[in-house]
């Protein structure tokens, strides 16, 4: 999908502040809305439709719109496509049928502190990982260019590199491609890390002795 949230290699939004505090929020709703994100969900969600719902935001609204409010549309509207609540529940702010949920830190649930769900997210890691019986179609030094095209839905080969020849450099296995996890279904596929020459990326402003490295998926790629 070709949209406001792939800025890479785009030009005319200005220098990146590189000397920006370094704190993981800037205001304590940020926080909230982060535990709030990480702490609910629907069964039908992966991380990848997730992202294809954030994608789909408005681009004047995606680029206008501060990072975490853009993480609060993106849950409200993934629970109402999912049914967890409707629209017009969260314009009242009020559940009209459910009762409330169950108030955190419950007895047995070993959650009672900040710390103690910090430690539970951290210990809760997903694994991407899939075994798979197809050999991979590449070797580490193949030449390799990157697909020029993407496609309607999600992907996350980006659109910088499409295109563009690189060398493999590295085989990381089959993990969930994250084109189908989007729309609902698992299939693997190999990965593989690709280097590219920064030249070849970014014509002759770059350094030439930078090399950027991208972590792609078999589809994405053809022999060069």
């Amino acid at each position: 999908m070709d949209g406001a949230h792939d800025l890479g290699g785009k030009e005319g939004f200005g220098p990146i502040d590189v000397n920006e505090e370094e704190v993981p929020f800037h205001a304590e709703w940020e926080g909230r809305m982060w535990g709030i994100s990480r702490c609910s969900g629907a069964p039908d969600w992966t991380i990848d439709w997730w992202r294809h719902v954030r994608e789909l935001i408005d681009p004047v609204d995606y680029l206008s719109r501060p990072y975490y409010d853009s993480w609060a549309q993106t849950d409200i509207a993934a629970h109402i496509n999912s049914g967890t609540f409707t629209l017009e529940e969260v314009i009242a702010a009020k559940s009209a049928t459910r009762p409330p949920a169950p108030p955190t830190g419950q007895p047995g649930s070993g959650i009672t502190t900040r710390q103690d769900a910090v430690a539970a997210e951290a210990g809760d890691a997903t694994r991407y990982d899939r075994p798979t019986d197809h050999a991979p179609a590449f070797q580490v030094g193949d030449p390799v260019r990157a697909s020029l095209f993407g496609h309607d839905h999600h992907t996350r080969l980006p659109a910088y590199a499409r295109g563009k020849c690189g060398r493999i450099h590295a085989h990381h296995g089959a993990h969930l491609l994250a084109d189908e996890s989007a729309r609902g279904r698992e299939v693997a596929q190999h990965i593989y890390s690709v280097v590219f020459a920064a030249g070849d990326l970014w014509g002759d402003v770059a350094n030439p002795r930078d090399r950027i490295y991208l972590d792609l998926w078999e589809s994405y790629l053809e022999p060069a």
